[in-house]
């Protein structure tokens, strides 16, 4: 079904349930470390896999994919950085257009080069409104997108943002510190953006342990992505995904 995930994604929303991804970034990424994330994430009940990073100089994508699909039943989503990160293996593709930033390469230039070859894909494709967030921190996805976070103090423009891409036909809002980063996204902020929109909102970037995961909730926050702190503790997954889980019933 070609809106199944965005589907679940606005059933969730609708009833107050939190879902959990985890990110996996094919560049740091390998055998034994993805079978393990494979069995947590399984045992853990991860709701998506989400696959890709800013820069990808590995050629492990797609054989990532493939284990994810052969070894679990969670939906594997592409989160790319650039159009050559797409394979059609996959079960969706996060349609980023960076709305925060004013490069317009990333707004609709790579999209265009693109159109044709994600269209053939078969991928369920969701236009997302991506929002890069000030998270203390240079990141890669700031430095290769060539645009300036919005500051971390700025509420209003990250509303304004999110509102604006809503209007423009988005079906995901998706705020997001950067890998690495130092501080997550403000709680004030991500409740400013979440009572203002009414699709799904994702939040990823900074976020290191399940408090963390459930104040993003508890602010708004629809679907929590954690990457960079499960690379270093893979046995988070399982902690933060029960904490995620508990939140949906408070």
């Amino acid at each position: 079904m070609k809106n199944q995930i965005y589907q679940q994604l606005c059933t969730a929303r609708n009833q107050q349930k939190k879902s959990f991804a985890v990110l996996i970034d094919p560049d740091k990424t390998d055998n034994q470390q993805l079978e393990k994330i494979i069995v947590l994430g399984k045992k853990a009940q991860v709701d998506y896999w989400f696959v890709g990073g800013s820069l990808i100089v590995s050629n492990y994508l797609e054989q990532i994919v493939l284990e994810l699909k052969a070894k679990s039943n969670i939906p594997v989503v592409l989160f790319p950085g650039s159009p050559s990160q797409v394979t059609p293996r996959a079960d969706a593709l996060l349609y980023l257009s960076l709305i925060s930033g004013r490069n317009p390469e990333l707004l609709i230039g790579q999209h265009v080069l693109s159109a044709q070859t994600v269209k053939k894909s078969g991928l369920e494709i969701l236009p997302t409104g991506y929002m890069i967030i000030d998270g203390g921190a240079p990141t890669t996805v700031s430095y290769i997108s060539n645009a300036a976070p919005i500051p971390s103090n700025k509420n209003e423009i990250a509303r304004c943002t999110a509102l604006a891409g809503e209007m423009l036909g988005m079906k995901l809002i998706y705020m997001d510190a950067g890998s690495g980063a130092q501080n997550p996204i403000p709680l004030e902020m991500i409740q400013d953006v979440a009572t203002q929109i009414t699709v799904p909102l994702i939040v990823g970037g900074g976020i290191t342990t399940p408090a963390k995961a459930v104040e993003n909730c508890k602010a708004g926050a629809n679907l929590i992505v954690v990457g960079n702190a499960i690379e270093k503790d893979p046995g988070l997954i399982t902690e933060i995904s029960a904490a995620i889980k508990d939140s949906s019933s408070l």
